[in-house]
């Protein structure tokens, strides 16, 4: 089989599909990860919903894979290395969201601007512009040009940090962007978004390190997986006003659970991943997402991993490589 479709689809893209390729869409494997295993054995492609975790494991069964699809959220569930060293290529749109992810956060700060006043000089309770505000940037991903453009039209003063991107690289200045260290960021900047691509040793990074410096009354909203954020330090920020609201578009299962210290807070907003979740983007990101699978498939020699059975009496050449049928 070509292609096992577990994330369902829009009909004008199965009809693309179906004239191309063979294909199952099998909706239901996402609820059962032994299922979706034994589906595997002769299957080229696939295209997984946020719901499905693809690992070792589960490589494993899949012999003929050559690519996986994620159409909507992220790839925090994929196991990337073991896709890697499985010579599997993880098929995303890494722009297809940009636009969607970057109105959100422009309504999130324009919310949490006006939402949360502070005292003005008279000592009346007074929202604030976003036209007079630093805003920094957490993350150089795609979304933040596209904020960029939007902060452009407010005027405010836009500043960045991406601990993979040097202050020297030409992406700050192309999307004019002043590149600063984090602590220099969360001292300078009203409001801060953070979009940053979630890697293992990013895990804690916005802790007390940091964000014990946050300039006082700060906004934060993030797009970005929660792990970046060390909960307790969070939660001292909210509690004492140094941030005077936080907007989570992630946010890890029990986070809020009594005993928990992010619970009980007022000014912590959580949505469920809908920031990049659009009509527009989801389907700009689909037909990305298809296309690249098709190619793929469409160029691809057929191919099987694991061990080759030999035949009794059969010399084995433990350095050679294996050639498979």
């Amino acid at each position: 089989m070509d292609l096992l479709i577990v994330e369902p689809l829009e009909a004008e893209l199965m009809d693309w599909l179906r004239a191309r390729h063979e294909l199952r869409c099998a909706p239901e494997l996402a609820q059962s990860p032994k299922a979706l295993r034994d589906a595997l054995s002769n299957v080229r492609a696939m295209i997984i919903p946020p719901t499905v975790t693809l690992d070792a494991h589960t490589l494993h069964s899949a012999p003929l894979l050559l690519a996986v699809g994620r159409v909507s959220a992220g790839a925090e569930n994929i196991d990337l290395d073991a896709c890697a060293r499985a010579q599997v290529e993880v098929v995303r749109s890494l722009t297809a969201t940009a636009q969607a992810e970057a109105e959100f956060m422009m309504g999130a700060l324009l919310s949490m601007l006006r939402r949360l006043p502070v005292k003005g000089s008279d000592g009346m309770l007074v929202g604030r512009e976003l036209g007079s505000a630093t805003v920094g940037l957490i993350g150089m991903a795609p979304v933040a040009r596209s904020m960029v453009q939007m902060l452009a039209g407010f005027g405010s003063r836009v500043v960045g940090y991406d601990p993979s991107v040097h202050a020297s690289e030409k992406v700050f200045e192309r999307w004019r962007v002043t590149p600063l260290g984090l602590r220099e960021l969360l001292e300078q900047s009203d409001a801060v978004c953070v979009q940053l691509n979630y890697f293992s040793r990013f895990h804690g990074l916005l802790g007390q390190r940091f964000l014990a410096h946050c300039k006082p009354n700060q906004v934060i909203v993030s797009i970005a997986h929660s792990a970046l954020f060390d909960e307790a330090a969070l939660a001292e920020a909210l509690h004492t006003g140094r941030i005077a609201a936080a907007w989570l578009d992630s946010l890890e299962p029990g986070a809020l659970d009594a005993g928990r210290p992010l619970a009980g807070f007022d000014n912590l907003q959580i949505t469920p991943r809908v920031a990049s979740t659009t009509r527009e983007s989801r389907l700009r990101s689909a037909w990305a997402v298809v296309r690249r699978i098709d190619e793929l498939l469409a160029t691809a020699p057929a191919r099987r991993r694991g061990f080759r059975p030999t035949q009794s009496g059969d010399p084995i050449d433990l350095e050679a490589e294996p050639q498979w049928p």
